[in-house]
């Protein structure tokens, strides 16, 4: 039988080493994710990722599983984790992942590389809560519902800001010569 997450949650911060594990397996990997397309870089996302595990172990202040999944708990400690690292800061670093070129063609890899690196700056440059809506519904894949119990704004503004977020982009993509 599956033990809930409230349960691994007393488990670990009753210094269950093996609870911990399996919340850190089942959430980490989004949450850096989340964490690197927001911030760009991949240092703070590594610390994001810690101060939330390390905020998850010594309490959890706050979450109630009755008010929503873990996930979306997380998510909100991460958007508050980056947004104290990034005070009073504007531009964002270029991702800095590795991209495997598809095929034998390494013109066709090279030219698909650099259409990748421009949809990466533009998504960069986006307002901040443009670029939420954007990384948790089409990146991460949650539910508009999902993404507005996250940032505790009601599903219309998912809404709104997903569809102007994605004219942004169009926008700027289109004038960079890549096709959207």
């Amino acid at each position: 039988m599956a033990i809930d997450e409230p349960g691994l949650i007393l488990r670990t911060q009753a210094g269950d080493e093996a609870a911990f594990d399996v919340l850190y397996g089942r959430h980490q990997p989004p949450v850096y994710r989340y964490a690197l397309r927001m911030s760009g870089s991949p240092e703070m996302a590594d610390e994001v990722v810690q101060e939330v595990f390390l905020g998850l172990i010594h309490g959890a202040r706050g979450y109630d599983a009755k008010a929503g999944p873990l996930r979306s708990y997380l998510y909100g400690m991460a958007r508050h984790a980056l947004a104290r690292q990034r005070r009073g800061e504007r531009d964002f670093e270029e991702l800095g992942e590795d991209l495997e070129a598809n095929g034998d063609d390494p013109l066709a890899g090279l030219a698909r590389e650099e259409q990748v690196e421009r949809v990466r700056g533009a998504l960069a440059a986006l307002p901040a809560h443009y670029r939420e809506v954007v990384v948790f519904c089409e990146m991460e894949e949650l539910s508009y519902a999902e993404t507005a119990e996250v940032l505790g704004v009601a599903i219309g503004t998912v809404r709104s800001r997903l569809s102007r977020a994605k004219s942004l982009l169009v926008k700027r993509l289109s004038r960079q010569g890549v096709e959207a």
